[in-house]
């Protein structure tokens, strides 16, 4: 009679690397032994191996410090008028050029960046906030209240941005003269960058609710707040993190969409998108005012996608990344 009784192995070989690995079997070897990797341990490792995303993480990283430390640099001072020297081309005591007002260009590029990048950072990290606790309320409680939100969602959706952060700005800036410009664009954006997030994790609450933890966390008599603070948030930060880190690039874009049009941060202080619209008028006579901050504009916004689709790799438990570049 044949043997039906399944065969243990009594060594374990470690699996190779080049094998690609599946979730329930990655690890690492230690002492002889595989060992499980946490799931931030195989998020960072998914990460690692998206290459534009490392990429870009090293040069945001850069443009980040060298915007932080500014005042701290040897940089001339943006508000320092030259018109003898105006519209100067790169070289040495000006890398970038100057302006139509003989205004350092490279100065200008940094401590605008400052203030670009303050925009997009805040406006993601609020509207983040808000669109989590209204997603993750919708989705927990359902019924009635997961209409009522998701129609305020969706008439915020169907609200057009650009006319009514116009308005919203011009409003604010008349109604509060001693505000900081600041503060109202940040404000605006928020107030209409806030919906992809809550519809995405209303999503994932849906799911997450009928799992077996959440039931065992009722059961033991854990309040609502508990279990939604405790057991479902922490389950939502990879989609979380992904929205988050998209909408800082999109609050860029949109910043300095408001500033080129005259309605975002207003002068004298300086921000890639007002750069922009001093520059729209010598375009042709001298282009190096266009170049630059556009230039810095694109390239924060293409490493904030990449890094943010490298954000998504890492999280989602069906991507493979063996044959990523």
């Amino acid at each position: 009679m044949r043997d039906t009784e399944p065969r243990i192995p009594t060594t374990v070989e470690p699996i190779p690397v080049e094998m690609e690995p599946s979730e329930a079997a990655e690890g690492v070897e230690y002492e002889g032994r595989m060992e499980a990797l946490t799931t931030r341990q195989i998020a960072w490792r998914r990460f690692k191996r998206h290459k534009p995303a490392m990429v870009s993480m090293f040069v945001l990283g850069i443009l980040t410090l060298v915007t932080i430390l500014a005042p701290f640099l040897p940089l001339q001072n943006p508000q320092k008028l030259d018109l003898i020297g105006s519209l100067q081309g790169p070289g040495a005591h000006h890398w970038f050029g100057t302006d139509n007002l003989g205004r350092d260009e490279f100065a200008r590029v940094i401590w605008g960046g400052r203030i670009s990048l303050l925009v997009g950072v805040t406006v993601a990290l609020f509207s983040g906030i808000i669109g989590t606790a209204i997603g993750s309320i919708a989705g927990f409680y359902g019924k009635w209240v997961d209409q009522l939100l998701m129609r305020v969602t969706d008439l915020f959706l169907a609200i057009p941005f650009l006319v009514v952060a116009i308005l919203g700005t011009t409003i604010i800036a008349r109604s509060f003269p001693h505000l900081n410009t600041i503060i109202g664009v940040v404000a605006i954006l928020t107030l209409f960058f806030w919906m992809p997030n809550a519809r995405i994790v209303r999503g994932v609450v849906l799911s997450l609710k009928e799992k077996e933890f959440v039931e065992a966390a009722r059961a033991s008599g854990s309040s609502n707040r508990r279990m939604i603070m405790s057991h479902v948030l922490p389950n939502c930060l990879g989609p979380i993190t992904v929205v988050v880190t998209l909408a800082v690039a999109a609050a860029i874009l949109a910043e300095s969409s408001l500033s080129f049009l005259g309605f975002g941060v207003q002068p004298p202080t300086p921000t890639w998108g007002n750069m922009l619209a001093d520059a729209k008028n010598f375009v042709l006579v001298h282009p190096p005012m266009v170049w630059f901050p556009g230039l810095m504009i694109l390239i924060t916004v293409l490493a904030v996608n990449f890094i943010g689709d490298g954000l998504r790799d890492a999280f989602d438990p069906h991507q493979q990344l063996g044959t990523r570049m």
